[in-house]
Protein backbone atom coordinates (compact mmCIF):
# COMPACT_ATOMS: atom_id res chain seq x y z
CA UNK A 1 0.00 0.00 0.00
CA UNK A 2 1.82 3.39 -0.69
CA UNK A 3 0.02 7.20 -0.14
CA UNK A 4 -1.32 8.20 -3.50
CA UNK A 5 -3.15 9.93 -5.97
CA UNK A 6 -4.02 8.38 -9.53
CA UNK A 7 -0.65 10.04 -10.88
CA UNK A 8 1.70 10.60 -7.90
CA UNK A 9 2.61 8.65 -5.66
CA UNK A 10 5.17 8.70 -2.15
CA UNK A 11 6.94 5.81 -1.37
CA UNK A 12 6.94 4.38 2.24
CA UNK A 13 9.17 1.13 3.69
CA UNK A 14 9.75 -0.21 7.04
CA UNK A 15 10.16 -0.84 9.82
CA UNK A 16 14.00 -1.86 8.83
CA UNK A 17 16.26 -2.43 11.16
CA UNK A 18 19.62 0.36 11.89
CA UNK A 19 19.81 3.89 12.69
CA UNK A 20 16.59 4.93 11.02
CA UNK A 21 13.18 2.54 10.99
CA UNK A 22 11.20 3.97 8.21
CA UNK A 23 11.82 5.77 4.76
CA UNK A 24 9.38 8.37 2.83
CA UNK A 25 10.59 9.25 -0.31
CA UNK A 26 8.90 11.39 -2.83
CA UNK A 27 10.76 10.70 -6.34
CA UNK A 28 12.17 13.74 -8.92
CA UNK A 29 9.34 12.93 -11.20
CA UNK A 30 6.82 13.14 -8.89
CA UNK A 31 7.78 16.07 -6.68
CA UNK A 32 7.46 18.42 -9.96
CA UNK A 33 4.01 17.76 -10.67
CA UNK A 34 2.52 18.57 -7.10
CA UNK A 35 2.44 22.28 -5.70
CA UNK A 36 2.80 22.57 -1.64
CA UNK A 37 -0.28 22.08 -0.77
CA UNK A 38 -0.82 18.99 -2.56
CA UNK A 39 2.62 17.90 -1.07
CA UNK A 40 1.80 18.73 2.46
CA UNK A 41 -1.41 16.37 2.10
CA UNK A 42 0.90 13.78 0.74
CA UNK A 43 3.52 13.94 3.39
CA UNK A 44 0.55 14.52 6.33
CA UNK A 45 -0.47 11.26 5.10
CA UNK A 46 2.45 9.48 5.05
CA UNK A 47 3.80 10.84 8.48
CA UNK A 48 0.03 9.33 9.76
CA UNK A 49 0.86 6.16 8.42
CA UNK A 50 4.60 5.68 10.13
CA UNK A 51 3.07 6.76 13.13
CA UNK A 52 0.45 4.07 12.97
CA UNK A 53 2.89 1.43 12.41
CA UNK A 54 4.78 2.59 15.89
CA UNK A 55 6.46 5.67 14.44
CA UNK A 56 10.36 5.33 15.74
CA UNK A 57 13.32 7.72 13.41
CA UNK A 58 11.83 8.48 9.97
CA UNK A 59 13.98 9.58 6.73
CA UNK A 60 12.15 11.78 4.53
CA UNK A 61 13.66 12.11 0.93
CA UNK A 62 12.29 14.81 -1.52
CA UNK A 63 13.38 14.43 -4.95
CA UNK A 64 14.29 17.59 -7.43
CA UNK A 65 13.86 19.37 -3.75
CA UNK A 66 12.13 23.25 -4.30
CA UNK A 67 12.79 26.36 -1.95
CA UNK A 68 9.81 25.64 0.15
CA UNK A 69 10.23 22.23 0.79
CA UNK A 70 12.97 22.31 3.68
CA UNK A 71 10.12 24.81 5.86
CA UNK A 72 7.16 22.07 4.74
CA UNK A 73 9.37 19.11 5.72
CA UNK A 74 9.87 21.23 9.61
CA UNK A 75 6.30 21.57 9.83
CA UNK A 76 6.13 17.49 10.25
CA UNK A 77 9.24 17.51 12.53
CA UNK A 78 12.04 17.13 9.98
CA UNK A 79 15.42 18.23 9.58
CA UNK A 80 17.66 18.30 6.52
CA UNK A 81 21.09 16.81 6.76
CA UNK A 82 21.82 15.43 3.60
CA UNK A 83 22.00 17.02 -0.36
CA UNK A 84 22.47 14.79 -3.47
CA UNK A 85 23.39 16.75 -6.25
CA UNK A 86 22.09 15.49 -9.90
CA UNK A 87 25.01 17.09 -12.29
CA UNK A 88 24.55 17.11 -15.87
CA UNK A 89 27.40 17.46 -18.75
CA UNK A 90 26.45 17.46 -22.69
CA UNK A 91 27.98 14.60 -24.52
CA UNK A 92 30.47 13.96 -26.29
CA UNK A 93 32.72 15.32 -23.63
CA UNK A 94 36.62 15.02 -24.76
CA UNK A 95 38.24 11.44 -25.25
CA UNK A 96 40.13 9.49 -22.69
CA UNK A 97 43.52 7.88 -23.45
CA UNK A 98 42.95 5.71 -20.06
CA UNK A 99 43.34 2.20 -20.83
CA UNK A 100 39.95 0.04 -19.85
CA UNK A 101 38.15 -3.41 -19.95
CA UNK A 102 35.14 -4.53 -18.98
CA UNK A 103 33.68 -6.23 -16.67
CA UNK A 104 33.97 -10.15 -16.48
CA UNK A 105 32.53 -12.89 -12.98
CA UNK A 106 35.91 -13.30 -12.41
CA UNK A 107 36.46 -9.55 -10.97
CA UNK A 108 33.18 -9.64 -8.39
CA UNK A 109 36.11 -9.76 -5.50
CA UNK A 110 38.05 -7.02 -6.73
CA UNK A 111 35.49 -4.66 -7.45
CA UNK A 112 33.72 -5.22 -4.04
CA UNK A 113 37.83 -4.63 -2.15
CA UNK A 114 37.68 -1.32 -4.14
CA UNK A 115 34.01 -0.56 -3.61
CA UNK A 116 34.58 -0.93 0.35
CA UNK A 117 37.49 1.13 0.54
CA UNK A 118 36.42 3.80 -1.75
CA UNK A 119 33.14 3.94 0.02
CA UNK A 120 33.89 3.35 3.62
CA UNK A 121 32.77 6.71 4.36
CA UNK A 122 29.28 6.19 2.30
CA UNK A 123 26.06 5.01 4.04
CA UNK A 124 24.56 3.25 0.72
CA UNK A 125 27.36 2.44 -1.39
CA UNK A 126 29.79 1.20 0.96
CA UNK A 127 27.81 -1.64 2.01
CA UNK A 128 27.69 -3.63 -1.22
CA UNK A 129 27.78 -7.29 -0.86
CA UNK A 130 28.07 -9.92 -3.70
CA UNK A 131 24.30 -10.71 -3.91
CA UNK A 132 24.15 -6.74 -4.00
CA UNK A 133 26.26 -6.75 -7.35
CA UNK A 134 24.54 -9.75 -8.60
CA UNK A 135 21.26 -8.08 -8.36
CA UNK A 136 21.96 -5.27 -9.61
CA UNK A 137 23.70 -7.15 -12.56
CA UNK A 138 20.22 -9.12 -13.18
CA UNK A 139 18.69 -5.54 -14.12
CA UNK A 140 17.48 -5.25 -17.74
CA UNK A 141 19.45 -1.81 -18.04
CA UNK A 142 22.85 -3.50 -17.17
CA UNK A 143 25.47 -3.79 -19.89
CA UNK A 144 28.73 -5.39 -19.10
CA UNK A 145 30.28 -3.17 -21.66
CA UNK A 146 29.10 -0.42 -19.57
CA UNK A 147 31.13 -1.36 -16.56
CA UNK A 148 34.72 -0.41 -17.28
CA UNK A 149 37.88 -1.31 -15.09
CA UNK A 150 41.42 0.27 -14.80
CA UNK A 151 44.08 -1.99 -13.84
CA UNK A 152 47.36 -0.48 -12.56
CA UNK A 153 50.45 -2.92 -11.93
CA UNK A 154 48.66 -6.15 -12.13
CA UNK A 155 45.45 -4.99 -9.93
CA UNK A 156 42.38 -3.17 -9.91
CA UNK A 157 42.75 0.49 -8.91
CA UNK A 158 38.86 1.79 -10.16
CA UNK A 159 36.19 1.12 -12.00
CA UNK A 160 33.69 3.19 -13.91
CA UNK A 161 30.15 1.84 -14.55
CA UNK A 162 27.44 3.68 -16.39
CA UNK A 163 24.04 3.31 -17.06
CA UNK A 164 21.45 4.55 -20.11
CA UNK A 165 18.08 6.00 -19.35
CA UNK A 166 16.32 5.77 -22.75
CA UNK A 167 13.75 8.28 -21.88
CA UNK A 168 10.25 8.89 -22.33
CA UNK A 169 9.04 9.60 -19.04
CA UNK A 170 7.84 12.62 -17.06
CA UNK A 171 10.95 14.77 -16.44
CA UNK A 172 13.26 14.69 -15.34
CA UNK A 173 13.57 11.53 -17.27
CA UNK A 174 12.40 12.41 -20.10
CA UNK A 175 14.87 12.86 -22.56
CA UNK A 176 17.69 9.61 -23.11
CA UNK A 177 20.83 10.17 -20.39
CA UNK A 178 23.96 8.42 -19.81
CA UNK A 179 24.42 7.92 -16.15
CA UNK A 180 28.01 7.75 -14.55
CA UNK A 181 26.22 4.87 -11.63
CA UNK A 182 29.21 4.31 -9.97
CA UNK A 183 33.12 5.60 -10.18
CA UNK A 184 35.68 4.39 -7.41
CA UNK A 185 39.73 4.76 -7.51
CA UNK A 186 41.00 3.00 -4.80
CA UNK A 187 42.85 5.20 -2.29
CA UNK A 188 45.90 3.33 -2.57
CA UNK A 189 46.11 4.93 -5.86
CA UNK A 190 44.56 8.13 -5.70
CA UNK A 191 46.57 11.28 -6.43
CA UNK A 192 47.58 9.64 -9.91
CA UNK A 193 45.44 11.26 -12.15
CA UNK A 194 42.69 8.39 -12.61
CA UNK A 195 39.64 9.46 -11.61
CA UNK A 196 39.03 11.72 -14.67
CA UNK A 197 40.62 10.13 -17.41
CA UNK A 198 38.50 7.74 -16.21
CA UNK A 199 35.02 8.89 -15.96
CA UNK A 200 35.84 10.38 -19.80
CA UNK A 201 36.35 6.94 -20.94
CA UNK A 202 32.76 6.15 -19.34
CA UNK A 203 31.34 8.96 -20.94
CA UNK A 204 32.80 7.92 -24.43
CA UNK A 205 31.35 4.60 -23.76
CA UNK A 206 27.85 6.18 -23.17
CA UNK A 207 27.77 8.72 -25.89
CA UNK A 208 28.74 5.62 -27.88
CA UNK A 209 25.22 4.30 -26.90
CA UNK A 210 23.25 7.41 -28.30
CA UNK A 211 22.81 9.71 -25.09
CA UNK A 212 23.88 13.34 -25.83
CA UNK A 213 23.61 14.47 -22.31
CA UNK A 214 24.91 13.02 -19.02
CA UNK A 215 24.03 12.77 -15.44
CA UNK A 216 25.94 11.62 -12.04
CA UNK A 217 25.08 12.31 -8.34
CA UNK A 218 27.59 13.72 -6.25
CA UNK A 219 27.30 14.60 -2.56
CA UNK A 220 26.96 17.86 -2.44
CA UNK A 221 29.69 18.31 0.43
CA UNK A 222 32.14 16.32 -1.80
CA UNK A 223 34.45 19.04 -2.93
CA UNK A 224 37.15 17.36 -4.68
CA UNK A 225 34.47 15.13 -6.40
CA UNK A 226 32.73 18.33 -7.12
CA UNK A 227 35.79 20.26 -8.47
CA UNK A 228 36.59 16.95 -11.08
CA UNK A 229 33.41 16.89 -12.15
CA UNK A 230 33.49 20.45 -13.10
CA UNK A 231 36.42 20.46 -14.90
CA UNK A 232 34.74 17.85 -16.73
CA UNK A 233 31.90 19.71 -17.62
CA UNK A 234 29.10 19.09 -15.23
CA UNK A 235 26.85 21.64 -13.89
CA UNK A 236 24.19 21.64 -11.10
CA UNK A 237 21.31 19.88 -12.56
CA UNK A 238 18.80 19.84 -9.49
CA UNK A 239 19.28 18.86 -5.94
CA UNK A 240 17.59 15.47 -3.96
CA UNK A 241 17.51 16.36 -0.15
CA UNK A 242 17.45 13.90 3.02
CA UNK A 243 15.58 14.82 5.86
CA UNK A 244 15.56 12.91 9.50
CA UNK A 245 12.76 13.13 12.14
CA UNK A 246 11.68 11.33 15.12
CA UNK A 247 8.25 10.23 14.46
CA UNK A 248 6.29 9.47 17.45
CA UNK A 249 3.86 6.59 17.19
CA UNK A 250 0.30 6.72 18.19
CA UNK A 251 -2.78 4.53 18.39
CA UNK A 252 -4.19 3.53 14.95
CA UNK A 253 -7.68 4.94 14.13
CA UNK A 254 -10.22 2.76 12.06
CA UNK A 255 -9.47 4.77 8.83
CA UNK A 256 -6.18 3.94 8.96
CA UNK A 257 -5.10 -0.38 7.73
CA UNK A 258 -2.27 -2.26 9.43
CA UNK A 259 -0.57 -5.43 8.13
CA UNK A 260 -1.36 -8.21 8.81
CA UNK A 261 -2.46 -8.95 12.74
CA UNK A 262 -2.57 -5.12 13.22
CA UNK A 263 1.01 -5.21 13.33
CA UNK A 264 3.29 -2.93 11.34
CA UNK A 265 4.09 -3.89 7.90
CA UNK A 266 6.76 -2.90 4.61
CA UNK A 267 4.55 0.12 2.34
CA UNK A 268 5.17 -0.22 -1.48
CA UNK A 269 4.88 1.98 -3.71
CA UNK A 270 0.95 2.86 -4.86
CA UNK A 271 0.84 4.19 -8.51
Amino acid sequence: MGVASAAVAIEISGPNDGEVAWTIELPAADRLTLDTGELQDRLAAAVATVRAAGGSTCRLWIGHVEPSDDALAAEFGFTAYRDLWQLRAPLPAAPSDLAVRPFEPGDTDAVLAVNRRAFGWHPEQGAMTADDLRARQAEPWYDAAGFLLHELEGRLAGFCWTKVHPGGGPPPGDIPVGEIYVIAVDPACQGRGIGGPLTLAGLAHLHSRGPTVAMLYVESDNAAANAVYRRLGFRHHHTNRAYVAALSGRARDHTEPAGANGGPRRIERAD
